[in-house]
């Protein structure tokens, strides 16, 4: 069974994971392998971007790439055509090398290509306002910066909970979760382990 993971920005997604690796299930953290993806593209991405991307110790300085793609969509796009194709390759071969049940943790998980593989999503909710203290203690990002992040996934939830949007197989589990993203959050881990009873 493939369980994919997702939620807003400092909705508590991560946590929730940590909580499903501590009940024994594989996780496979996508961000993590689009930073892998990122470095093994390195040479056609500085070959699109600018040399300048590279640091003096030899690896992409990945915060300069970001602020000089993400204010436009049409480079952001091609960065996308550059590192997509290894991401999704490279979760693919992850899900066929495990043996039971597996967890794939993604921000985008409605825009991956094992989305309509899914068995399960859990979708992680908190409120605007937990999010926003969140996001200003965790990140120390300037208000509007973390708003313009906020603004930027209106229609995050959408995604998924749209009649449209989910793969016709999945069945969506939302975990509300206005509490302290940290070790102690009973009622989150409470959510989940329900959850686990279910459907593994």
């Amino acid at each position: 069974m493939i369980i994919g993971l997702t939620g807003s920005y400092c909705a508590g997604k991560n946590y929730a994971a940590s909580i499903l690796e501590a009940r024994g299930l594989p996780v496979l953290d996508v961000d993590k392998l689009g930073y892998k993806a990122l470095d093994m593209e390195k040479k056609a991405i500085l070959a699109q971007f600018g040399s300048d991307l590279q640091k003096n110790d030899g690896t992409l300085d990945r915060r300069l790439l970001g602020q000089r793609v993400f204010k436009d969509p049409i480079k952001l796009a091609a960065l996308e055509a550059i590192v997509h194709p290894i991401a999704n390759r490279l979760t693919d071969e992850w899900i066929l090398a495990q043996r039971g049940h597996c967890v794939i943790n993604a921000a985008l998980l409605h825009r991956s290509s094992v989305f309509n593989k899914l068995d399960k999503i859990i979708l992680i909710k908190a409120p605007f306002f937990t999010r926003l203290l969140r996001a200003r203690r965790r990140d120390k990002l300037p208000w509007k910066e973390i708003i313009k992040r906020f603004a930027s996934q209106k229609d995050f939830n959408t995604s998924y909970l749209s009649v449209n949007a989910k793969p016709l197989s999945a069945e969506i589990y939302i975990v509300e979760n206005p509490e302290s993203s940290k070790p102690g959050n009973l009622r989150l881990e409470r959510q989940i382990d329900r959850i686990l009873e279910r459907i593994v």
